[in-house]
């Protein structure tokens, strides 16, 4: 077949027949970015460039790629870029002062409106209430907030429909039912102020709901992280959205990921009295100071940048002992290390300034992250299925020697 450009072109047939492997895997290729996909008048399927197939047929890699070597996955939620952080193409930054449930639909329908309300189910809230009352009282949130999305999932009959428009609607009755969940107040409020109940107990603090509500906005996602690779891994199994958040629940439940900001409050905790003596402490113990440096930003965090900016606002009320403190612990760290603030510090400095709970952090990042993973999931549903069976090299004992 020839186009009118002169193009040779393959059938979808052809081009399997070529490569050795099934129609279906010929699609798994486009959606990797392996070959290219063109649609004809009057010609059923697509149509494929005879030299870009000769070009995969003759690669090494070809043959692999067909048990599932993944080579890439594709993104249209979150770009990091010279020090930026984008959502859908805008600058999370300037998100960051809208509702988190504006951002959040925004993230999954690319639509950003200024008044998204989401109803709850009080009977549901109560559900995870009760079930979240059976734990142990010291438990971590990121064990409440697990609990609760089971519960969730189980009321939730058409959790299994994973078309755009259901996706959309479970992760909204999601956020909004847990995040309801993890407080004792009335479940109709928005998200930002379930949270600030869950991690004070009180009423909300106007300026601390503020940089609260950004936090999590700055939290939401942050490109194919360990947990979002993992959920993208269950959402090509074709797993419900409960079940993707799930998966991301247990990757950042570890001290590397999710958890990693518990070393910078506790480092912090101690800084606010003495900032230079808790420093030469930490430096005497041979530890790093946690809470700085990215392995993705090279010179700045905006995250971090932003939310800092805001606690230094004393209109919105932080406590000024931390902000000073924390402002030395930069300009020391910084000016010896030659390196910046993160999230992670950004975040515990946020708890510390307003006092709430200690593992606030890991609250905000579990629950804004479920932002980012639906958004993933979402894309992953479009892929092919099954496509992350990569293969594995055995080092073990080989069967000869028995």
């Amino acid at each position: 077949m020839t186009h009118a450009d002169g193009r040779n072109l393959l059938t979808t047939a052809q081009a399997a027949a070529r490569l050795g492997v099934k129609p279906e895997t010929v699609y798994a290729y486009v959606s990797r970015g392996l070959l290219t996909s063109t649609r004809l008048p009057g010609v059923r399927g697509s149509v494929f460039d005879v030299d870009e197939v000769e070009s995969l047929a003759g690669r090494d890699s070809a043959r692999r790629t067909d048990i599932g070597a993944v080579e890439r996955i594709r993104t249209q939620t979150t770009l990091i870029e010279n020090g930026h952080l984008y959502y859908r193409g805008r600058d999370a930054v300037e998100l960051s002062s809208r509702p988190f449930e504006s951002v959040a639909h925004f993230v999954w329908t690319g639509d950003l409106l200024d008044d998204v309300h989401i109803v709850t189910d009080h009977a549901v809230v109560q559900r995870c209430r009760d079930a979240i009352a059976l734990l142990a009282p010291n438990c971590r949130s990121i064990d409440r907030i697990r609990i609760a999305v089971d519960v969730v999932s189980t009321f939730r009959p058409m959790r299994f429909d994973t078309g755009s428009a259901s996706v959309v609607r479970e992760a909204g009755q999601l956020l909004a039912t847990v995040s309801a969940a993890l407080g004792a107040r009335s479940a109709e409020r928005p998200v930002a102020e379930s949270v600030w109940d869950a991690v004070t107990g009180e009423r909300p603090h106007p300026g601390g709901l503020e940089v609260l509500n950004a936090a999590l906005n700055l939290t939401a996602d942050h490109g194919l992280a360990a947990s979002t690779l993992g959920v993208r891994v269950a959402a090509s199994t074709r797993a419900n959205l409960y079940s993707i958040v799930s998966a991301g629940l247990g990757c950042i439940d570890g001290p590397l990921h999710g958890s990693a900001a518990e070393p910078v409050y506790r480092f912090l905790k101690t800084a606010i009295v003495d900032p230079i003596g808790a420093l030469a402490t930490q430096l005497r113990s041979g530890e790093r100071v946690p809470g700085f440096g990215h392995v993705i930003y090279t010179d700045r965090d905006p995250r971090a940048e932003e939310l800092l900016r805001l606690l230094h606002d004393p209109d919105l009320g932080a406590e000024p002992a931390v902000i000073t403190a924390a402002d030395v612990v930069i300009a020391e760290v910084s000016d010896r290390f030659d390196t910046f603030p993160n999230l992670d510090f950004a975040l515990s400095t946020m708890t510390c300034a307003y006092g709430l709970e200690a593992d606030t952090p890991e609250t905000v990042f579990a629950l804004a992250r479920i932002v980012g993973w639906t958004a993933h999931a979402l894309e992953e549903y479009d892929e092919a299925p099954l496509r992350f069976r990569v293969p594995g090299i055995y080092t073990g004992t080989r069967p000869k020697a028995y």
